[in-house]
């Protein structure tokens, strides 16, 4: 399946760079100078190549749609950067309680 940057890239998982920068600003309708003030403000962490190019992931690609969203709420770089990882504990902490109950569960394997 090709991705909008051409290629394919059906194998990829989600959290490994495939987008070029200037392929995510086009997908989320921004700069790529904002692209990287939110990698400045540790927002997103893209992979990077040997020659130092940014590569985008699917997961980069919804976190920094999540950002737009925020930032059209009126949050600051600040207050999103808070927001997202309190999200990231809680999604965390959900996958522990869901991994403990799978453990509690009759015949389950220790």
């Amino acid at each position: 399946m090709a991705d909008p940057d051409g290629q394919d890239h059906a194998g990829a998982e989600p959290g490994q760079g495939v987008y070029g920068i200037s392929v995510v600003s086009g997908l989320l309708g921004t700069g790529v100078q904002n692209l990287r003030a939110y990698e400045r403000a540790g927002l997103v962490n893209p992979d990077r190549t040997a020659g130092g190019t940014r590569l985008y992931s699917p997961d980069d690609v919804a976190r920094l749609r999540r950002v737009q969203r925020l930032l059209t709420d009126g949050l600051n770089l600040t207050g999103i950067g808070r927001v997202l990882d309190l999200e990231d504990d809680v999604a965390d902490l959900r996958q522990q309680l869901a991994q403990a109950r799978e453990a509690d569960e009759p015949g389950a394997a220790p």
